[in-house]
């Protein structure tokens, strides 16, 4: 019971807003924090995707050193 309250509390004071079900709702649209936060979120995408391809790219060139390693 004392952890659900000090969890209120929290939330409150982090401006976190929840529905009636307890479901997190995003911030207001135009705020400046919710602008800064999804420019922060398209940034983190793209160095995903960034870092995925090289984790291809380096599994299929590996993939490659060891086919030419088992044909000589």
């Amino acid at each position: 019971m004392g952890l659900i309250f000090l969890y209120q509390i929290v939330k409150h004071k982090m401006g976190i807003r929840t529905d009636e079900n307890g479901e997190v709702l995003p911030p207001p649209q135009g705020s400046a924090e919710a602008r800064q936060l999804r420019n922060e979120v398209r940034q983190l995408k793209e160095r995903i995707q960034v870092l995925e391809r090289i984790t291809v790219e380096k599994e299929n060139s590996l993939a490659r050193e060891i086919e030419d390693l088992r044909n000589r």
